[in-house]
């Protein structure tokens, strides 16, 4: 079975699905979708990284000794979709502790960028408020960014920042935002 051939047939959901299940019931398969996804090539990079999110979501636990391969990759991300699979499979992983602060970095930077998309601005939110949990010092930042990127933002941005923001004020107890 080739995962390749099977990625390049149709970019689908419904192609998404069954890649996923023949990948979930042959779990050796999952390291060739990994080199697939990693090697970070249009479109067929793309099209694993949705199958790993699938795929993830029911077996997190792949995730453990991949993680740290995936920070060190997702900054070369170019393409909305490598970034918004990537940042969704971090935003349900555990965060390595080493790593924290170039997670911080890209999720700040593409925040801030005008343009980016906005699942990709809504997860880094997301994982940049699990690591305020971490390291409290970022909470203001964190607070204060979501706040520029309301005033002129989407919908989705405007909501998810409430949402967000929302949680930080509840840790305003034990911080002065």
């Amino acid at each position: 079975m080739n995962v390749s051939e099977l990625l390049r047939e149709m970019h689908s959901r419904q192609n998404t699905d069954f890649i996923a299940k023949i990948i979930l019931e042959h779990p050796p398969l999952f390291k060739e979708l990994w080199k697939i996804f990693l090697a970070n090539e249009e479109p067929i990079s793309r099209r694993a990284a949705w199958v790993v999110d699938v795929i993830t979501e029911k077996r997190p636990e792949w995730m453990t000794d991949l993680i740290e391969e995936l920070v060190d990759t997702i900054p070369s991300f170019v393409h909305d979709g490598m970034k918004r699979h990537s940042l969704h499979i971090l935003s349900r992983s555990t965060l390595p502790e080493d790593k924290l602060g170039e997670i911080a970095g890209f999720c700040f930077d593409w925040l801030m960028k005008p343009g980016e998309a906005v699942a990709t601005k809504m997860y880094s939110m997301e994982i940049l408020y699990r690591i305020s949990e971490i390291e409290p010092d970022l909470k203001h930042e964190l607070a204060d960014t979501i706040r520029l990127q309301m005033i002129e933002g989407t919908p989705g941005i405007r909501s998810c920042g409430k949402r967000v923001l929302g949680k930080l004020m509840k840790d305003a107890s034990s911080i002065r935002l």
